[in-house]
């Protein structure tokens, strides 16, 4: 009788001390997607990589082109020779970044799925011009990079990869000087990482994790970031909406609406990071930015 008595009040403390652990853990194992998202608009871009916004205006990247554009997705600018003065040379564009009136570009050398040569690019986003340029470190093991983002509140960088194996399992982080800080492991590992964006202290990346062939969508995941070495991630959003299954690129979100910003691609068929061909129907590549409403779905934090 004393042992059942003994195991009871066992069961009547670990009922009380377990929401109190939960709470201690900041909620640590709650799953699921931060936000709701509503599809608003769908607005056609020249460029196919990334996409940045501060409010005002919209900036796009292509492989070899930045592109600024008004609020409404009229072009007011394009600058066609982003690598002028390059300290070193260029020939892919990922996504981008704006911050305190400056365009953050993840720059490299890229052929066939493999990358060289990385560097942070720093233009004027009122020209578009090239402003100064930072080299990666290469003992970080970064192979590629697909995008960069800026941490407003460190006032860091953040720089992701995506080619797969060591290179692909990591985000990279530098300060705004170009310095090389740590890098990140995610857990789990998203597929084919392309584009990167801070947001309200995590990091969203986008996948893609899709096949286009067949009609798979792509996703948005949110990377939880702290001092530890690695960073747990979790499902944020899947691109079912797309006009059709494709490739997705870059994202951001607009500092004044709080809008969610998709670059999706589609029409071509991509090997290796290169077009090789279109699906049927398709005569040329289409961009477009998928424009969201984020409504948080409690003000809880996991």
């Amino acid at each position: 009788m004393r042992k059942l008595f003994q195991l009871a009040i066992l069961a009547i403390a670990a009922a009380v001390l377990m929401p109190a652990a939960a709470s201690a853990q900041g909620d640590a194992k709650v799953p699921g997607e931060r936000y709701i998202y509503q599809l608003k608009d769908v607005f056609p871009v020249a460029g196919r990589q990334g996409v940045a916004c501060d409010g005002k205006f919209i900036y796009v990247s292509g492989s070899t082109v930045l592109y600024k554009y008004d609020m409404d997705g009229k072009l007011v600018k394009q600058n066609d020779k982003p690598f002028e003065g390059y300290p070193i040379a260029s020939n892919h564009i990922g996504d981008i970044d704006v911050y305190n009136g400056e365009i953050y570009v993840s720059a490299e050398n890229f052929m066939d799925g493999v990358g060289k040569d990385i560097q942070i690019a720093v233009h004027d986003a009122e020209t578009l011009k090239l402003k100064r340029s930072f080299a990666f470190e290469p003992k970080s093991g970064q192979l590629e990079v697909s995008g960069i983002t800026v941490d407003p509140v460190r006032k860091t960088v953040w720089m992701c990869s995506w080619v797969g194996g060591e290179s692909g399992n990591y985000l990279y982080e530098y300060d705004l000087q170009g310095k090389y800080l740590r890098k990140v492991h995610l857990q789990p590992v998203p597929q084919y990482v392309q584009g990167v964006f801070w947001v309200n202290g995590d990091l969203f990346v986008t996948a893609d994790d899709g096949i286009a062939d067949d009609n798979e969508a792509d996703h948005v995941y949110r990377v939880h970031v702290t001092s530890a070495t690695n960073a747990r991630v979790t499902l944020e959003k899947t691109l079912d909406e797309a006009i059709k299954q494709g490739e997705i690129e870059g994202l951001c979100v607009d500092p004044v609406s709080g809008d969610l910003m998709v670059l999706m691609n589609r029409g071509a068929k991509i090997v290796l990071g290169m077009q090789k061909g279109f699906y049927p129907g398709y005569e040329k590549e289409i961009s477009e930015v998928y424009r969201y409403a984020m409504i948080p779905k409690s003000k809880r934090r996991p």
